[in-house]
């Protein structure tokens, strides 16, 4: 139990330095990291009501200045400003995006780029890959996530690949 702790340390410090969380943006440790991850901070060691208090203790002290209020970061922008999905400043309200992949899907690498049905383009951030059942034109949610970043959710899949726009 110790040494889970030692490992869980530097996570919550270093969630604790990031950005502002919002908590209609909030989601838990399991949906920020990949499996791996998650696994490798011994996180998957914890009892549901531990897990439960650590995501709880998360929303409500991660992104929170000594003052009380969220703390300031400054936005940043890496695509066209004006286009959903793309890193976009701060202040600009991010939602759930539901299309589906068009054609057989059965996995995906660190290079796999994502052509949905309603005309964007999302690709792979992470080094990971995933293989499952092939499907063909499965159902897809993109969800925004902690820092700016975004969670792809497949149908059939039992994974979610973090992704960022591309077009």
């Amino acid at each position: 139990m110790r040494g889970m702790k030692i490992l869980a340390l530097p996570l919550l410090l270093a969630l604790a330095v990031a950005g502002t969380v919002h908590a209609q943006q909030f989601s838990s440790l399991q949906e920020r990291m990949s499996a791996a991850d998650f696994n490798k901070a011994g996180l998957d060691k914890l009892s549901p009501e531990q897990l439960h208090f650590l995501n709880a203790w998360l929303r409500s002290h991660v992104g929170i200045a000594s003052t009380g209020a969220p703390a300031a970061a400054a936005p940043v922008v890496v695509g066209p400003a004006n286009q959903f999905g793309y890193r976009r400043p701060i202040d600009q309200p991010r939602v759930t995006v539901e299309s589906r992949l068009p054609g057989r899907f059965s996995g995906w690498d660190s290079h796999t780029q994502f052509s949905l049905a309603n005309g964007q383009v999302w690709q792979v951030s992470e080094s990971s890959s995933w293989s499952c059942q092939t499907t063909q034109d499965p159902k897809i949610t993109i969800k925004p996530m902690l820092l700016g970043s975004w969670l792809m959710y497949i149908q059939g899949c039992s994974n979610s690949v973090r992704v960022e726009r591309v077009h």
